[in-house]
């Protein structure tokens, strides 16, 4: 593992094995820190490219919202709430909820529910000028309920201790209160018809909404179950898949750009472009990088982690903190496994010196050297090593000796 970091760091700073100026360096720095912003956007926008489950199913928050409510008011709080976003628009110029919600997913992947654009339809109806207006005449009356309970208040505090004074025989111009027993509790009767008419007029209000033939409409539709049930399953279900929906597309984002990377940097090195392989291992690196946090964020809250918190929600009722032992365990195996797979496979020392000595280069710095040269006249590295079965020298990082051909030792094939 430390051998691969240093090769990987001895890489990124170096052009045909030989070391890159600093300004050079600061440039290359510039352009990977440009280049993985723009990685990152990129990755933001098409993760939400395809739309999210709030959006196919915009109304299922608002109508759980009223299906788990169980006060006596809720039919008319829902119908309040779908008209107070609209006071601040003009009649005129308003828009339709269904029309908004179209327009949200407009140029996206994916299309709202068809339940949810009926749901639109009911509250459509229940938005006209008509409704509006009774809803604020309510929220005048109910202000000025509030204003007379906050003058009531005030008033009972001062009556309670005018009350006090007259008790203790306490002459009126040395009390601290500006009104008498009498006057108070007359003001408070007053006040108190006052609300009362209110109150009367605002439940009438409400009572006048509900009735509405679009309001009942709207209402029904709310309290039909199988609907309901039908948008509460297709919303779970998509918020299940939406985490595998986006790594999918950051994944086909990603892949793209490091197979390209991956093209280049094998191309400008066999054909010795040393700016261009070093750009392109930079660019191979910025490109990994972004990759594996996407891959560990999906193992968070991806089908993985949803499969495994559902798995032992049911083996042990809700231990959830096993995922993270399991993880703690099993994420480090995983990546020994990627670890032995690209020393193996994508950065093995014995097929790499093979692949070098075949268009007769050195086998460190992969540049153009005579046969039988014993070391690189470029870099000064050691081509041979001595077998160990007939003591002649051989290459190194080969798995037979050639001479001999008996199988080399690994651990001494390694050493300079």
């Amino acid at each position: 593992m430390f051998r691969l970091f240093k090769r990987w760091f001895r890489k990124s700073k170096t052009i045909n094995n030989e070391p890159i100026n600093k300004v050079s360096l600061i440039v290359i720095i510039l352009i990977d820190i440009f280049i993985l912003t723009n990685v990152f956007m990129g990755l933001a926008e098409i993760s939400s490219w395809h739309i999210s489950p709030t959006q196919a199913y915009p109304c299922y928050s608002q109508w759980q919202g009223y299906q788990e409510q169980t006060t006596g008011e809720k039919n008319f709080e829902i119908i309040s709430r779908s008209l107070d976003n609209q006071w601040k628009y003009n009649p005129s110029d308003r828009q339709s909820l269904k029309q908004i919600y179209i327009d949200d997913v407009r140029g996206n992947l994916g299309k709202v529910f068809p339940t949810c654009l009926t749901y639109s339809d009911y509250q459509d109806q229940v938005n006209n000028p008509e409704n509006l207006g009774i809803l604020k005449n309510i929220t005048q009356d109910q202000l000025s309920v509030d204003n007379l309970n906050n003058a009531n208040a005030s008033i009972r505090a001062q009556y309670d201790s005018t009350l006090l004074e007259k008790i203790a025989d306490q002459p009126q111009n040395q009390s601290i209160n500006q009104v008498s027993a009498d006057k108070a509790k007359q003001q408070l009767e007053q006040n108190n018809r006052k609300i009362a008419i209110a109150e009367s007029k605002i439940a009438t209000a409400k009572q006048a909404i509900i009735v509405k033939p679009e309001a009942m409409r709207f209402i029904s539709f709310l309290q039909d179950q199988p609907q309901f049930q039908e948008v509460k399953s297709g919303y779970q279900q998509a918020s299940f898949w939406y985490p595998t929906i986006q790594f999918s597309f950051q994944a086909g984002f990603l892949l793209p750009l490091i197979f390209i990377a991956l093209l280049v940097h094998q191309f400008a090195q066999n054909k010795h472009y040393g700016l261009i392989a070093l750009i392109s291992w930079h660019l191979l690196v910025i490109f990994l990088i972004p990759l594996l946090l996407k891959i560990l964020e999906f193992l968070q809250i991806g089908i993985i982690f949803r499969f495994l918190r559902d798995f032992l929600s049911i083996l042990f009722g809700g231990l959830f903190f096993l995922i993270n032992y399991l993880y703690i365990f099993v994420v480090p195996v995983v990546g020994f496994a990627v670890i032995k797979f690209f020393q193996r496979f994508v950065f093995n020392p014995k097929a790499q010196a093979a692949k070098q000595l075949q268009n007769s280069c050195c086998t460190r710095c992969g540049k153009k050297i005579r046969n039988h040269d014993i070391y690189c006249p470029h870099c000064g590295y050691h081509q041979y090593i001595e077998c160990h079965n007939c003591h002649t020298p051989t290459y190194k990082n080969l798995s037979f000796c050639n001479h001999c051909g008996h199988p080399q030792d690994e651990v001494s094939s390694a050493k300079d």
